[in-house]
């Protein structure tokens, strides 16, 4: 299937209609022969504030349960469609919890405290969520950026939406802070089952879904990065 972008102007229904056909999206162009939301929208309507400011949308689909968010490929952002999430978030965590795979080495010791926050205080923005940690601090902020990505690359957090930064007067202040969940916790508040069998069954269902929609090259490269 070939993806070009729309002659007039790409809309958020728009984006909707073909998450659910192809089921992922990146934001920036990321997958070979894969459309992302960057290549399918103008350059002009990005942060424009406006209905048609795809940056917007980021935040839209997972509030309106019609897709997860987070950086869940190769530390990039990715929509996922509500339906393909519970099986693609079995293949990124291998049916396996979080501490399964922290007591087994399999995750930090940074990943574990923030996702135990994030447990404890669903919807924590970032300002917040890096001070409860006790990583405030210039020298670990590497390790907070990681620990985040590490927790979204295996699909245990997703990004929920961005907060409006205040200052002391409750005037806006700088850029919007962003907000995260526990999977479980948005999958549940969108009435999403999550997937019971094997890591190996949910990529047979994904790839029976993307071999009719994908090309080859972006179904090579998708399956490189589950191997």
């Amino acid at each position: 299937m070939v993806f070009e972008a729309a002659p007039a102007s790409f809309t958020f229904e728009d984006a909707a209609k073909l998450i659910s056909q192809i089921g992922i999206l990146p934001l920036a162009p990321l997958i070979p022969d894969h459309p992302s939301l960057k290549s399918l929208t103008k350059e002009e309507d990005w942060h424009t504030d406006t209905e048609l400011d795809p940056w917007k949308w980021r935040v839209r689909f997972p509030a309106e349960g019609l897709a997860a968010y987070g950086k869940f490929l190769k530390k990039k952002a990715v929509l996922v469609d509500r339906e393909w999430f519970p099986y693609f978030s079995a293949v990124l965590g291998n049916v396996r919890t979080f501490r399964e795979r922290y007591s087994s080495g399999l995750a930090g010791r940074e990943a574990h405290v923030i996702l135990e926050i994030i447990e404890n205080n669903e919807g924590i923005e970032t300002r917040q969520l890096r001070a409860e940690a006790g990583m405030k601090a210039k020298e670990k902020k590497t390790a907070f950026d990681n620990a985040l990505n590490e927790l979204q690359g295996s699909a245990d957090i997703v990004i929920s939406g961005v907060q409006q930064r205040l200052n002391a007067d409750g005037a806006k202040n700088g850029w919007n802070s962003t907000s995260f969940e526990t999977a479980g916790h948005w999958m549940r508040g969108t009435g999403i089952e999550p997937f019971p069998g094997t890591r190996e069954e949910a990529v047979l269902w994904l790839k029976a879904r993307m071999e009719p929609v994908w090309t080859p090259d972006a179904m090579a490269w998708i399956h490189k990065c589950w191997a």
